[in-house]
């Protein structure tokens, strides 16, 4: 039974056509992503369902009755409000409910200014308020945004557990993949609806664009044949001829299907020495909390660093050390001579700006070197999906999305060989996101991130530290995949020890000696399986690739140009398939003696 639905509705901001005869039904049960790049109307289609915005035409019809709780991504407070006075005082068991989701969220003071608190922990506040209220459809914007680990899980398992009806926009995709039901997806103006959670929707998107793309290949065809029929001379005279007459028209009147935008970025390689980051001894404490002690470490070139742990732990301290924004209260941290850092905050700098688009990149690059020569600022901010008529408006009135996504780009245009990210996920798309880690991954320099993004740490880094609240960090190998399956083992073999300790004290160190000698478990890392699925398909596309350019260097042996970037590209190529070859043999050894040790 639907209970609210939106019915051909359209909305234009400016120029923007940001709906156009847009349907979409909402039934009971349905928990339901929202999915689209930054600026097509996700937060939009919330404020509309909410009753905040109207769409210019169409109607929005809810069932009679239906209570509606909405959070949005940067909620609005009275001034002057405490904690208490904003979140607390309707009923005892409402305000029991709101300080159990406090305490949850990791907030304790209720007698704090909501002015003093960070814009994260006010959200917080917000979120803990809302869910306590009574409601039939929750309305939420980005909820994962500043929440750690250990919050999300909790907020995951309270939304399974919530039987009414979740709308939601958010770029966590293990948080859609266990939490929705069906995936909303909105593009250029369009509604589409998948019966799935987002792993399952990734599998029908490509099944729909492939059945659109065969559509169109079909129209293609039957074009081409009409018109060869009227190129013939035909006579408009019995019905028939002017049915297809009326067909060809048709047809050639008919959409070719088009395909999203996805940001495309391109990583040039910048000269790094030998010393790059080394971090000595390193201290920081806060009001006689310490967040960093005694930390040792020496970054490695091409690694890629992920750093989690508990809110105001001391992650974003750590990495503003590391970038120079603060300084240690002991130790000392030796930066490189060739290292130059890229610093992107989780907090853009004020944006709300009327500088042009345009006017805010070329103020750091007017072109970027590429891989493919240098490009103008503008094509930049294309390739960034920002259209012409985007790049001479405003920087004020681009979405919070499209403002992260261009304050993103600043930092990536500024020729670092070391990006430090904090919270590089918030505010982003999904497609922006995946491709950022498609674009970190082949970034030859250091990647050092502090992230509450679990589907992103797993792509991207390939060591974690966890700090443990008391300053120290733990090191893990591997993505946050990895890194959970660590510390359960590590939690597993912690417990047994006490154990043995308790019962068989006279065997501590024949326990000690039988661990630290049984052989070590082999298994694929996350990204190692994901390489290992692929590879096979990698390698004959590139041999494909290769075939394809020999006979294009045959068809072009008399263009001497064109033959040498042909040999160019070959080459290029071949090395592509040697590393890659080289990559299946390790991994191929790898998968045998996983199978002899599951054997054994």
């Amino acid at each position: 039974m639907n209970i609210l639905n939106i019915e051909h509705i359209s909305k234009i901001y400016g120029d923007k056509i940001i709906f156009e005869d847009a349907s979409f039904g909402i039934h009971e049960g349905d928990k339901i992503g929202i999915i689209g790049i930054n600026g097509t109307g996700k937060t939009t289609l919330l404020r509309m369902a909410a009753g905040i915005e109207e769409p210019d035409s169409g109607q929005i019809v809810r069932q009679n009755g239906l209570r509606i709780a909405y959070l949005p991504q940067n909620p609005e407070f009275p001034r002057d409000a405490t904690v208490s006075s904003y979140a607390l005082g309707k009923s005892a068991e409402t305000d029991w409910m709101v300080e159990s989701n406090l305490t949850k969220l990791g907030i304790v003071q209720y007698d704090i200014p909501l002015a003093q608190l960070s814009g994260g922990q006010r959200r917080k506040v917000a979120m803990a308020k809302v869910l306590a209220s009574e409601f039939d459809v929750l309305l939420l914007d980005e909820p994962t945004n500043h929440l750690d680990e250990e919050m999300i899980a909790w907020l995951e398992a309270y939304l399974r557990e919530y039987r009414g009806v979740i709308l939601m926009v958010t770029h966590d995709r293990y948080f859609l993949d266990k939490v929705s039901n069906r995936i909303l997806e909105i593009s250029r103006g369009n509604m589409y609806s998948y019966d799935a959670n987002y792993s399952k929707f990734l599998e029908l998107k490509a099944e729909r664009e492939e059945m659109e793309l065969a559509s169109e290949r079909k129209r293609q065809s039957v074009l081409r044949m009409e018109l060869e029929w009227a190129k013939r001379g035909c006579r408009a005279r019995s019905t028939k001829q002017r049915a297809r007459l009326e067909r060809l028209e048709a047809l050639k009147n008919g959409k070719t299907p088009v395909q999203d935008q996805t940001v495309e970025m391109d990583s040039v390689e910048t000269r790094m020495g030998k010393k790059t980051i080394e971090l000595h001894h390193v201290g920081k404490s806060y009001g006689g909390t310490k967040l960093v002690d005694d930390f040792d470490y020496i970054v490695l070139r091409n690694q890629r660093l992920g750093i989690i742990g508990p809110n105001g732990c001391g992650k974003s301290t750590l990495i503003k050390m590391i970038a120079g924004l603060i300084q240690p209260n002991s130790g000392e941290i030796e930066i490189g001579e060739t290292i130059k850092i890229g610093y992107l905050a989780q907090e853009e700098p004020d944006l709300d700006t009327d500088r042009r688009v345009i006017d805010y990149i070329r103020d750091i690059a007017e072109y970027v070197q590429t891989r493919d020569g240098k490009i103008s600022a503008s094509q930049m901010l294309e390739r960034f999906l920002f259209t012409p008529d985007v790049q001479y408006t405003p920087v004020c009135k681009l979405s919070g999305g499209e403002k992260r996504r261009l304050y993103l780009l600043s930092v990536l245009i500024s020729g670092a060989n070391v990006y430090i990210l904090d919270e590089p996920s918030n505010n982003l798309d999904i497609p922006t996101l995946t491709i950022l880690e498609d674009y970190l991954n082949s970034f030859s320099g250091i990647v050092i991130t502090v992230s509450h993004d679990r589907y992103f740490l797993d792509n991207v880094v390939d060591r974690i530290f966890e700090f443990d609240g008391n300053g120290h960090l733990q090191q893990y190998e591997g993505g946050y995949t990895d890194y959970l399956e660590a510390k359960e083992r590590r939690l597993s073999d912690t417990d047994s020890s006490i154990s043995l300790k308790k019962e068989v004290p006279e065997k501590k160190e024949a326990a000690k000696d039988w661990k630290q000698n049984r052989p070590a478990k082999l298994k694929f890392t996350f990204k190692e399986q994901r390489e290992y699925d692929t590879i096979d398909d990698d390698i004959a596309a590139l041999e494909e690739k290769i075939e394809k350019l020999d006979d294009d260097m045959m068809a072009n042996a008399t263009n001497s140009l064109k033959l040498s970037e042909l040999t160019a590209e070959k080459e290029k190529a071949e090395a592509e398939l040697e590393e890659k070859m080289e990559r299946w043999v390790y991994l191929n050894d790898l998968a045998e003696k996983i199978q002899e040790q599951k054997n054994a």
